[in-house]
């Protein structure tokens, strides 16, 4: 699935820290506003359920299901009106189905904030802002468009300016239009502008060592800042975790992981969190040669899903043979499932669920 995740903040916040974590390939983190350019990588998604087959389904590999994370540069004030390098920032967002918003939660006097003091709020409403400047234009323009059709007698024309007006208000109050007061038929009214401030966010506090479990002040104000909303906020201390991202052997990671209270590396659950984000679940292929986690999104059918392995599965689909993962790992194999009666015979309108193991019978 060709569905992408942007990492995107202010400068010197530490995204490229934290997408080294994640990321395989490494960039190189820069103090200077559009020091780097932007970095892409596919990364697999951490998925216990893959090592857990193997014990019931031996193999020679397992391929895990994969996300695109791309580590945007940073952006300044009001500079999405006049600088290239921010143009592309907000060229690069455009691109992306959702965001990872990193907030600088920690004090380095080594690290000068561009602002002068530590402030995660005001970074915040400095990147919204920035995006909503945008969308704002976006929608003015469409405005525009829309009163010389009304000219030509066009009769949705005035609907779609009534909708497209509701947006500019929202945007006006300094509100992400992603919250904007319209029905969900209308939004479609505003889907071909791939408005900035629509894209779902998590936001990650990057926070200090010391900070790591528990936050600190500066993560406090991030959540009362959305206490009032259905937003993700997620603790890491990116600089830790590159360390930890450094070892090359898991039972020292794991180890490292223990001594600073951590189960789990911070940026494992942003990876998974940014999978759910993306609006995207996983089922898998078993077999000898290769257990696989295959990527698709949510509401999939099982042709489609299908396709996601290779179109001639999708163009031929004859059925789907189709075992629970909690069904298999509990019963033990293929036969007990059938024995059981956990076996599923389903066709093309079954929609695939998290967790599915499947083969795919097709002729072509």
């Amino acid at each position: 699935m060709a569905l992408q995740c942007g990492i995107i903040g202010i400068t010197n916040v530490g995204k490229t820290t934290i997408y080294n974590c994640m990321s395989s390939t490494k960039a190189e983190a820069s103090g200077f506003s559009y020091g780097s350019k932007t970095n892409l990588s596919i990364i697999n998604v951490p998925d216990e359920r893959l090592k857990e087959l193997q014990r019931f389904q031996p193999t020679d590999r397992s391929v895990h299901a994969t996300v695109e994370i791309v580590d945007i540069p940073g952006l300044t004030k009001s500079s999405g009106r006049s600088d290239k390098g921010a143009n592309q920032f907000l060229a690069d967002i455009r691109n992306c189905d959702a965001l990872v918003h990193v907030v600088r939660c920690f004090d380095d006097p080594n690290l000068p904030h561009i602002d002068g003091s530590v402030d995660p709020i005001r970074d915040i409403e400095t990147v919204n802002f920035e995006l909503q400047v945008k969308d704002l234009e976006s929608v003015e323009k469409k405005i525009s468009r829309q009163e010389k059709l009304i000219k030509t007698g066009d009769k949705d024309a005035k609907h779609i300016i009534e909708v497209l007006t509701a947006y500019k208000n929202h945007l006006e109050d300094f509100k992400n239009a992603i919250s904007a007061p319209v029905s969900d038929d209308d939004k479609k009214h505003v889907a071909d502008l791939f408005l900035l401030s629509t894209k779902p966010i998590i936001y990650v506090c990057n926070v200090d060592e010391k900070s790591a479990i528990n936050g600190n002040k500066y993560v406090e104000k991030v959540r009362e800042f959305f206490k009032n909303e259905n937003t993700e906020i997620l603790v890491i201390a990116g600089k830790l975790e590159s360390e930890i991202a450094e070892l090359e052997d898991e039972n020292d990671r794991m180890e490292f992981l223990k001594e600073v209270g951590l189960l789990e590396p911070g940026v494992n659950k942003l990876i998974r969190a940014a999978y759910s984000l993306l609006n995207l679940e996983t089922f898998f292929t078993i077999g000898q040669k290769e257990n696989r986690a295959w990527t698709i999104k949510k509401g999939m059918t099982a042709p489609q899903a299908a396709g996601v392995i290779h179109s001639d599965l999708e163009r031929g689909f004859i059925r789907s043979e189709v075992m629970k993962y909690n069904d298999f790992m509990t019963l033990g194999s293929e036969q007990a499932c059938k024995e059981k009666g956990k076996f599923y015979i389903e066709g093309k309108n079954y929609i695939v669920e998290d967790g599915d193991i499947l083969h795919i019978r097709f002729n072509v």
